[in-house]
């Protein structure tokens, strides 16, 4: 569903599912000039609290790493453009947060 979402919104989707030693990036996109690492929660109901609640320090700590990591495989420059972004689904309901926390 995220990917779908964001390619409707013209989104270029660089890699599914990115997976290293370190952890895993959901989504990595290229939107204009910003690449762009996505994680996507989602949560059948609110029972469990909000899908983007999902994303704790600990969470946004590995996604800046793996981010890292990445980059460096792919000979990404020091200072590119990047952003983090998380895509909260609720049953058929869809959050798309940019910027939804900064590199840490």
């Amino acid at each position: 569903m995220a990917l779908e979402y964001l390619e409707k919104q013209n989104i270029k989707i660089l890699e599914k599912n990115f997976r290293c030693k370190i952890g895993e990036i959901d989504l990595i996109c290229r939107d204009s000039d910003y690449l762009v690492f996505v994680e996507v929660k989602f949560r059948r109901s609110n029972a469990m609290g909000f899908p983007e609640e999902a994303v704790d320090i600990r969470k946004i700590k590995k996604i800046c790493k793996v981010s890292d990591y990445y980059r460096m495989i792919r000979n990404i420059k020091d200072d590119a453009k990047i952003r983090f972004d998380v895509i909260a689904i609720k049953g058929e309901e869809i959050s798309w947060i940019k910027n939804a926390f900064e590199y840490i």
